[in-house]
């Protein structure tokens, strides 16, 4: 390492300070367990069916997810009553969460058993415990990531030189991506500091479409509907994050699980990766009514709903897959790796998809690969 970085922290603890940003922030409602919010479910979403037992004899399966659409499977699988009804007489409870960091550390507090969350801090959770904290068991998104500018300021892409883009947080998924971005321009940008060619500002989503609205940044690297939010308030896609991928399709949102949890009571994780299953096979199927449960549970957590001219365009441009699409995730921690944010990591054995695997073939549907990077 060059003389001039040796007082400074590994690059592996920036990655772990970047998505510890938003930790800090206020969630949306404080939990018992600390962590995550929780909204009451409707008897329809709670219903056991008669003569149904608890599964692995537990009292109830703790599932943690966000409050945004690229989470839908977990919203729609909640507010259909899907979850419950693979649980059987098993109560399943939920907890959301505003970043990934928190709820990493209520996965490894015990506080929730299985989570839906992003690649950067599924990465970052398991390099940090040495691969002892987590598995990641299934996919559930891809996509639904945009670039949105103020088309009076920035006309093409090459016009982002010079100009302030946010990115949700320091390390994050969608900031390491930028980053690789702006540097297979050519052009240069310090990641800590996310000064350079272009300047990096670090906005927490619930933020940023005032910020770009106030003029204070001129564009925004962001997932939905964050993106969306930008394009009603006069915003402009310029760049579909999917275009940058083969087959236009990277990981956004993947299923992981306490490993502790995974080997005590595989019954229970396998029940999740049903509804899941269910879940996406609900919403490719019936895509319209999909959109307004997700919705619907949005408003359920968050007290509010997104209009149509949010909703709409957000929800089109988000694939659900059970696929959890390995490959790119290893892509994925590349870039941290070539931006200064993370160590090379060895990622070997953060997957485990026999349990998805079985599910799938019970369903008649081909397996899904992890890329070099399953349990052994």
């Amino acid at each position: 390492m060059p003389a001039n970085r040796s007082a400074r922290p590994p690059r592996s603890r920036f990655l772990r300070r970047g998505v510890a940003v938003v930790a800090a922030l206020p969630l949306l409602t404080l939990a018992a367990c600390g962590y995550g919010s929780k909204s009451e479910d409707t008897a329809a979403n709670q219903k056991v069916a008669a003569g149904a037992k608890k599964i692995d004899g537990l009292d109830s399966v703790k599932i943690g997810y966000f409050g945004n659409l690229t989470h839908a499977t977990a919203l729609v699988g909640r507010e259909q009553g899907i979850f419950q009804k693979e649980l059987g007489a098993t109560k399943a409870s939920y907890a959301t969460f505003n970043a990934g960091p928190s709820e990493i550390e209520a996965l490894n507090s015990g506080s929730i058993d299985i989570g839906w969350i992003g690649p950067s801090p599924a990465i970052n959770g398991y390099t940090k415990s040495n691969g002892k904290s987590l598995k990641i068991i299934g996919g559930s998104a891809s996509g639904g990531v945009k670039l949105v500018v103020n088309p009076k300021k920035i006309k093409s892409l090459k016009d982002l030189k010079g100009k302030r883009i946010a990115t949700p947080q320091l390390g994050n998924t969608q900031d390491v991506a930028f980053l690789n971005w702006i540097a297979d321009q050519g052009w240069k940008v310090d990641a800590q500091s996310g000064k350079g060619d272009v300047t990096v500002v670090r906005s927490d989503n619930k933020v940023t479409p005032d910020a770009f609205k106030a003029g204070s940044v001129d564009g925004a690297w962001v997932p939905e509907p964050t993106a969306s939010k930008l394009v009603a308030e006069g915003g402009r896609t310029i760049l579909d994050e999917s275009t940058l991928w083969p087959g236009k399709k990277f990981v956004i949102t993947n299923i992981i699980v306490r490993q502790s949890f995974l080997k005590e009571h595989p019954k229970a994780v396998e029940a999740v990766l049903k509804a899941s299953v269910a879940a996406n096979k609900w919403i490719n199927a019936n895509p319209d009514q999909a959109k307004t449960a997700a919705n619907k549970q949005l408003e359920a957590d968050s007290g509010k709903a997104l209009p149509a001219n949010v909703l709409d365009p957000a929800w089109k441009s988000i694939q659900f897959t059970d696929d959890p699409l390995a490959a790119t995730l290893n892509t994925e921690a590349e870039h941290a790796v070539k931006a200064g944010l993370l160590d090379k990591p060895n990622l070997k054995g953060i997957y485990d998809l026999t349990p998805l695997n079985a599910v799938l073939k019970a369903e008649g549907e081909s397996a899904v690969d992890a890329a070099g990077l399953g349990t052994s």
